[in-house]
């Protein structure tokens, strides 16, 4: 039998007007090939992985889906690093330690030089260092509102590497929140100040002014 007898299918070559690459007479156009299960794709072509194939063996995976934990800080995406993990009390108050130095300490020394040098008068060039003292440590308080409000951190959150964000969303708390939350330090206060201890053995080291305004304090990863 040679490769040009007619008779031989492996030899044989379209008839007279009949393009190359479309089907013969009879055979239906659009129908897969002897062995070629339908609706599956031809070879080479890509396959879509049957639900839970990894990857490593050849399939695309889709991206998995982000859970939040807790109250919903949501988690890091895949490749940008681990999830941050809530800080703990130490951290805190280390923060809230550099904090009220930062705002304390100046108010006090000049308020304190004001006072030697004014002999308990409140007149004169002592009484304007006690004036600038003042209005330092409020100025200070408000402009660590706003930072901690448009960005998460103080000054000393910074240092630390601690960040107040919103439990729900991640999401920076606001100016207003951020405010808000400053006044609900109140409660953490009364009771012997028990609430500033609360995130000792809460689950998730939260202050009560956190469980009032929905916000969680987490430690970044340097």
């Amino acid at each position: 039998m040679s490769f040009g007898d007619p008779n031989n299918p492996y030899g044989q070559q379209p008839g007279y007007g009949q393009p190359q690459g479309q089907p013969g007479y009879g055979q239906p156009q659009g129908q897969p090939g002897y062995g070629q299960p339908q609706g599956q794709p031809g070879y080479g072509y890509p396959q879509q992985a049957p639900q839970g194939v990894p990857q490593q063996y050849g399939y695309p995976q889709a991206p998995p889906v982000q859970q939040p934990y807790g109250g919903g800080y949501p988690q890091a995406p895949m490749g940008y690093g681990a999830q941050p993990p809530l800080a703990h009390w130490g951290w805190r108050f280390l923060s809230r330690l550099i904090d009220s130095l930062i705002m304390l300490v100046p108010y006090y020394l000049l308020g304190g030089i004001g006072m030697a040098m004014s002999d308990g008068q409140g007149s004169g060039v002592g009484g304007v260092l006690a004036l600038i003292g003042l209005l330092y440590m409020v100025g200070m308080f408000f402009f660590q509102i706003y930072k901690e409000g448009a960005t998460g951190q103080t000054i000393g959150k910074k240092l630390v590497g601690t960040r107040t964000l919103k439990e729900a969303t991640g999401a920076p708390l606001g100016f207003g929140m951020a405010f808000v939350r400053q006044l609900a330090h109140f409660v953490d206060s009364i009771a012997c100040y028990i609430g500033y201890l609360w995130p000792i053995w809460d689950d998730k080291k939260q202050t009560f002014s956190d469980k009032m305004c929905s916000t969680v304090v987490i430690k970044e990863n340097r």
